[in-house]
């Protein structure tokens, strides 16, 4: 491991936090240089060089300055944490990685999004109505 490992993820998001939750504890009881950050807050966004949207949207890894989003990014993180690098190899096989990528970008991410915005819609009802 060269460089520092970065994660951009939505705390907000139940699911999302909970697994990177497991993640940071793996990390850390390792000692691995992986810092976990949420996309809440807009310097950091403008760091990563996204919007509020794009950051919410994808799960993020940054190495090596290089920003990697979707499984791609999962699969990063998985190979830094040793308990996890089953799971890295696995979606790296080929057919599995092309079914996994399909999945992730046209159900897990659109409908983990669309939960995000309906949560923001209600915590704060005007914004949403305002367009």
């Amino acid at each position: 491991m060269s460089e520092k490992t970065e994660v951009l993820y939505n705390a907000t998001c139940p699911i999302c936090s909970r697994e990177v939750d497991h993640y940071a504890k793996l990390s850390q009881k390792a000692a691995l240089p992986i810092t976990y950050a949420d996309l809440d807050d807009p310097d950091r966004l403008r760091d990563w060089g996204l919007s509020a949207d794009e950051a919410a949207k994808r799960f993020h890894v940054r190495k090596d300055g290089k920003v990697i989003s979707g499984l791609p990014a999962f699969i990063l993180l998985w190979r830094e944490i040793s308990q996890m690098r089953w799971l890295a190899r696995l979606f790296g096989l080929p057919g599995v990685h092309w079914v996994a990528v399909k999945t992730y970008d046209h159900v897990a991410a659109p409908l983990l999004f669309a939960m995000h915005k309906r949560r923001q819609a209600k915590k704060n009802p005007a914004s949403s109505t305002a367009r």
